[in-house]
């Protein structure tokens, strides 16, 4: 069966639980390998006067993460910001409140993945033009992470322990720094949720 677009009617029909479900299940589809079928030019013609995404998600830039791709959806169905490290920032926090105060989305979910070079280098302390800045938005998860082991990218164990606790931090600074989005889950129309992605099977786990 090909899958449909998302339109209004059935966007308005959904609620935050729903649409995680149907994001994980899509998910499970994609580590399967039994994805739906999509007719992608009839989702363009369909999708060209409006769009009713399902939910927003906040990844980080790596090429082995495709977002879409990952949670089996088509175009129209989802937004996607990505930064390298997937933390929030003005800008990513204005597209989100777009996304679901504006646009209607139901669920902000801040995606990280294993073996994150971001997080490996907020790690290993590096400096190096723009990326000095952009590393210091991921060392409070490095400098809050606990280890027996070296704190550097040389331990695997701690790595993905700052991996997860980046995300973590990244909701919690979404509902400081946007009360907009805030009083939204409060009154439960979004959920605010979070994961990681492994890049050696394709699975997504919530955290």
């Amino acid at each position: 069966m090909i899958k449909d677009i998302i339109n209004k009617e059935k966007q308005d029909a959904l609620n935050p639980e729903k649409v995680l479900n149907e994001l994980l299940a899509g998910n499970e589809r994609f580590t399967g390998n039994k994805m739906h079928e999509r007719d992608f030019s009839s989702q363009i013609a369909q999708t060209s006067g409006g769009q009713w995404p399902q939910a927003v998600v906040l990844s980080c830039i790596d090429s082995r993460v495709p977002v879409e791709t990952i949670f089996d959806q088509g175009i129209g169905d989802i937004f996607v910001a990505r930064v390298a490290g997937n933390f929030e920032n003005t800008d990513i926090l204005g597209s989100m409140e777009y996304s679901c105060k504006v646009a209607g989305s139901k669920l902000v979910f801040v995606l990280g993945h294993e073996a994150c070079g971001a997080v490996k280098a907020a790690c290993d302390h590096v400096e190096l033009g723009n990326i000095t800045h952009l590393l210091s938005n991921i060392e409070p998860a490095v400098s809050s992470t606990k280890t027996d082991g070296e704190r550097s990218s040389k331990n695997d164990s701690f790595v993905a322990d700052v991996i997860e606790n980046n995300v973590r931090l990244t909701m919690e600074r979404i509902r400081e720094k946007s009360p907009i989005l805030k009083e939204m889950e409060e009154k439960g129309e979004i959920k605010i949720v979070g994961g990681v992605y492994s890049i050696s099977n394709g699975k997504v786990s919530l955290l």
